[in-house]
């Protein structure tokens, strides 16, 4: 997001909804894809690689949206030039009255009132679909929080972004108050071995009753209800300080089509799960993806422990488990990069014992209406 304009919006800007491609391989999809090269060009202006950016194809299948999620992709134009982009998503199922929102201008037509316009846009598309709750994240790299830049803390209590920061200037400027920060952490791959086997007995210790298993892609059959209750507690069981945020219901249907729309994107995924002994139930559970467009680097997705099963050590058990897979299936991965809230100090110290480094911050912002 660009820093509040002290310019004029300027004088021929067009903001407009595009298609999306029905699928990567459409030979018809220029405007999407300026909408994807924008993003990417941003993203590597702001970190210094392209880590965080989704492949083409992931993007393509993504902002398709889903029966549980609409989402809208707009470009700003001055002439035929882009010179940014937002992007709407419209939960369907929960949260409905909710939206999440995202702008981006190109760095060279920033300041000049183009950020403004386009989440005008997107606020006005908002709330014609009755949605009164507008949500929007924004990244900001570790290294002026190092240096000293002063934070503007998040009414969560813990963690703050930088203040001066220009999507923080830009969020407050336009009513967005901060409710979260979320640590983005990076962990080099390989792990060394004996880390791995350290943490590894010192869990099985506590773990007694419990055993792991794994799948590729897809849950087996026997898993997928059990898998599916998880994901629920997922939407509940973190951290979600003053967001307000409604539980997902999951079922196998819902697990089944994020398996597809992930393949179809070319993510990968893996999962460990802790089943219970005793009883046959899934107590946990986490996910790592990779894809083949960005090799390097691999994404920690979901990791929850049941409430009614935690102080086994299961998190890291299972951490473990996943980590030793990847390095398998995924060799030439040279990170693993997560995200967490900063109030969730437990799974903070789990990813600080594996040897995840602090690598940026995450604002979430809300404005609500009336």
């Amino acid at each position: 997001m660009e820093p509040a304009s002290n310019f004029p919006v300027s004088k021929g800007l067009t903001v407009e909804r595009i298609a999306v491609p029905q699928s990567p391989q459409e030979s018809q999809h220029s405007d999407f894809r300026a909408f994807h090269d924008l993003d990417v060009a941003n993203q590597l202006a702001l970190w210094g690689d392209t880590e965080r950016c989704a492949t083409f194809p992931e993007a393509v299948v993504f902002w398709q949206g889903n029966e549980y999620e609409e989402r809208q992709v707009f470009l700003a134009r001055l002439g035929h030039t882009v010179v940014g982009s937002g992007s709407l998503t419209l939960p369907l199922s929960e949260n409905t009255t909710t939206a999440g929102l995202d702008v981006q201008v190109d760095a060279a037509y920033r300041r000049r009132g183009i950020g403004t316009a386009i989440l005008e846009t997107l606020e006005r598309t908002a709330r014609d679909r009755n949605r009164v709750s507008f949500d929007g994240f924004c990244g900001e790299p570790i290294g002026p929080v190092l240096a000293g830049a002063p934070l503007l803390d998040a009414k969560s209590g813990t963690g703050g972004v930088p203040r001066y920061a220009a999507s923080t200037q830009f969020a407050v400027h336009h009513g967005y108050s901060l409710e979260q920060v979320e640590t983005s952490s990076s962990l080099h791959m390989p792990v060394p071995a004996d880390v791995l086997d350290g943490l590894e007995a010192a869990a099985v210790a506590k773990s007694a009753g419990y055993s792991v298993v794994g799948w590729e892609q897809s849950c087996p059959a026997e898993f997928v209800d059990g898998f599916a209750r998880l994901k629920s507690l997922m939407s509940t069981e973190v951290p979600i300080a003053g967001l307000g945020w409604e539980g997902e219901v999951w079922d196998a249907a819902r697990v089944r089509q994020e398996e597809a729309t992930w393949e179809a994107g070319g993510i990968k995924q893996i999962v460990a799960a802790a089943r219970h002994e005793a009883s046959g139930r899934l107590a946990g559970y986490t996910v790592l993806t990779h894809r083949d467009g960005l090799p390097g680097v691999i994404n920690q997705e979901d990791t929850l422990v049941d409430p009614a099963h935690r102080g086994h050590s299961l998190g890291m058990l299972l951490k473990v488990a996943n980590l030793r897979r990847a390095g398998l299936l995924w060799p030439e991965a040279m990170s693993v990069m997560t995200w967490n809230a900063s109030e969730n100090q437990h799974m903070l110290a789990i990813n600080i014992a594996l040897g995840f480094k602090p690598s940026g911050f995450e604002g979430e912002w809300q404005k609500r209406l009336g």
